[in-house]
């Protein structure tokens, strides 16, 4: 149940369409103390029963008169640029929907009182010594980790009420989003196709769900400032991935190890990563499940 002192709480979904933003929308949906109106650059909403509007963060004008006439008291930015390689060439949409985007949410919000939380990413440290902790000096390999510093940066000096969630490797599924890691491997090798998964890239994958329950907790308690959101299990892609083969009985014949500078991949990724979340398992009582615990529910959802 919501405390008292959060009823008729008034939020606003930046990015409304994608995974977070609809698994977000299906959370609070069934409040009745919860007001939500979403927004995204799809001309139609992937959802129904909820006010939308076709938006594009980067247009100034436009996500800030949005923003004024729904007056709200929460604004979560699920909107982002993630192709981590094309970032390197597209440098300047990345910086516009990653940077300015939030730029403009933060001078809007800053103005009605409302808090902005963001999603921020571990592609902002080198991952020579992860898993990192909200202290941890960043220090990011490429593009796409300069601008979600950046972003950061923006919120932390706009003068406006925000906090910063820290994730990584975020997986799970919403019923109208294009497939996760997990549903494209099960897709794939239950396909006969082969997959090479890099082991050399550690990290704690994130449920999609926990990420959505710390965001309700963030609201619920009214936290600000920067809190790592993540899972419970440090292990390599290629680990998480055997984890993956074993609950969904994949061949895992199919599944090869490789190193990551194998892919010769445009972006340098971080490879020893991860998010400590102490701060916000002390903070936000954060509770992440296990990964054979968001693979049941993904499993439910998908009817597999």
């Amino acid at each position: 149940m919501y405390s008292q002192d959060i009823i008729k709480r008034r939020i606003f979904i930046v990015g409304a369409n994608g995974m977070l933003g609809q698994r977000t929308i299906e959370f609070y949906k069934p409040n009745k103390n919860v007001q939500l109106f979403a927004c995204s650059i799809e001309e139609n909403p992937l959802f129904s029963d909820v006010d939308y509007l076709c938006c594009n963060i980067t247009e100034r004008d436009k996500i800030k008169e949005a923003v004024y006439n729904f007056m709200p008291d929460v604004i979560i930015n699920a909107a982002a640029y993630t192709n981590v390689d094309l970032s390197e060439t597209e440098r300047e949409t990345a910086w516009k929907i990653n940077v300015k985007g939030v730029e403009h949410l933060a001078e809007t919000a800053r103005v009605i009182d409302a808090q902005v939380i963001h999603i921020s990413s571990d592609y902002i440290f080198d991952g020579k010594k992860g898993p990192y902790s909200e202290n941890d000096k960043p220090n990011p390999l490429g593009y796409y980790g300069r601008t979600k510093l950046a972003s950061e940066n923006v919120l932390k000096i706009s003068g406006a009420l925000y906090t910063i969630l820290r994730t990584n490797v975020l997986y799970g599924v919403a019923s109208k989003s294009k497939a996760d890691f997990v549903e494209w491997l099960i897709n794939t090798v239950r396909s006969g196709k082969p997959v090479r998964i890099v082991d050399d890239q550690f990290s704690n994958p994130t449920f999609i769900d926990d990420l959505v329950q710390a965001i309700s907790k963030v609201i619920e308690f009214r936290k600000h400032g920067v809190y790592n959101i993540a899972g419970k299990e440090f292990l390599s892609r290629y680990e998480f991935t055997e984890i993956i083969a074993d609950y969904f009985k994949l061949a895992k014949s199919l599944i090869t190890p490789i190193k990551t500078k194998e892919l010769n991949q445009a972006a340098r990724r971080p490879l020893k990563s991860g998010l400590i979340t102490l701060k916000a398992e002390a903070e936000l009582g954060y509770k992440p499940v296990t990964i054979r615990e968001s693979l049941a529910i993904i499993k439910k959802v998908l009817e597999l």
